[in-house]
C-alpha cells in the first residue's frame, strides 16, 4: 500500500460534474456570454471559442475569458453575462446532486473527515447552487478562486487555502482531491495531495485524468467512501 494515501483527513471536491449535475449549463451560459460580445452563434469563431470552453473546464471562468477575449473589461463583460446566465439557468431548476453525491458526503463527514467543496465559478453562482441543492450546511467550508486569492485550478491554491483554513490535516499528503477534469486532477498533484481522484460524470474522461496525474479514477463521487476505506482502513 503507498503510504502517501493513508490517513486522508480533508477531502476537497469539485461541485459542476464531480457532486454536481448541470446538464450542459457551462455551454448554454457561454453562449450567453458570447453573444454580450458579438459572437454569432453557429460562426467558426464560436465553435473555436466553445471548443477551448469545454477544454478548460473546471478552470477558473473569468481566466476562461481572459483568454478568449484579450482585454480585461471584455473578460469582464462575458464572465458578468456568463454568472447571470448560468444563475438564471440554475433558478429554472436545471441543476441536480450526482446522485450519491449527498450521501457520500456525509458517510465521509460522518467518519471524521472534513469536506470542502470548490469551484471555478465566481462566487455569486456557487452560492446559487448551493441554496438550489440545499447545501449550505452540507460541508464547513466552500471555496471559490476569488477566496484564494484570485487564481482558480489547474494551480493548487484553493487545495492550498482548504488545507490551511481547516486546520483538518498536519500534512498535504493526507488530502484528497477529487473533480472531474484535467484541471482538478493538475491542482491536487501540485497541491501535493496523497489522492487524486477523477470521476466520470463530468467532463473528461479516462485517460486525461490519468494524463492529468487522477491516483484513482472512479465511477462517480458516490465511490469514495468506499474507496477510501480500502486505501485508508479504519
Amino acid at each position: 500500500m503507498n503510504h502517501l494515501m493513508t490517513d486522508i483527513r480533508l477531502i476537497v471536491l469539485d461541485m459542476a460534474g464531480t457532486t454536481v449535475a448541470d446538464g450542459g449549463l457551462v455551454e448554454r451560459a457561454f453562449a450567453a456570454a458570447a453573444a454580450e460580445l458579438g459572437v454569432e452563434p453557429g460562426s467558426a469563431e464560436h465553435a473555436e471559442k466553445l471548443a477551448y470552453v469545454r477544454a478548460t473546464m473546471g478552470e477558473s471562468k473569468i481566466s476562461v475569458f481572459r483568454h478568449l477575449f484579450g482585454a480585461e473589461h471584455l473578460a469582464r463583460r462575458a464572465n458578468s453575462a456568463f454568472e447571470k446566465a448560468y444563475a438564471e439557468l440554475v433558478d429554472g431548476g436545471h441543476v441536480t446532486e450526482i446522485p450519491g453525491a449527498r450521501a457520500a458526503v456525509e458517510e465521509l463527514r460522518a467518519g471524521g473527515r472534513t469536506v470542502v467543496l470548490t469551484t471555478g465559478f465566481a462566487r455569486v453562482t456557487q452560492d446559487a447552487i448551493l441554496d438550489a441543492l440545499g447545501w449550505r450546511d452540507l460541508v464547513p467550508l466552500t471555496l471559490c478562486p476569488a477566496d484564494a486569492g484570485g487564481r482558480g485550478r489547474p494551480y493548487p491554491d484553493m487545495v492550498l487555502t482548504a488545507f490551511l483554513r481547516t486546520g483538518a490535516a498536519d500534512d498535504v499528503r493526507r488530502v484528497a482531491v477529487v473533480g472531474d477534469t484535467s484541471y482538478d486532477m493538475l491542482s491536487g498533484v501540485r497541491a501535493g495531495a496523497g489522492l487524486v481522484g477523477g470521476v466520470l460524470t463530468g467532463a473528461h474522461e479516462e485517460a486525461a485524468l490519468r494524463t492529468a496525474g487522477a491516483t484513482h479514477v472512479l465511477g462517480s463521487v458516490a465511490g469514495l467512501p468506499a474507496l477510501l476505506s480500502e486505501v485508508d482502513p479504519a
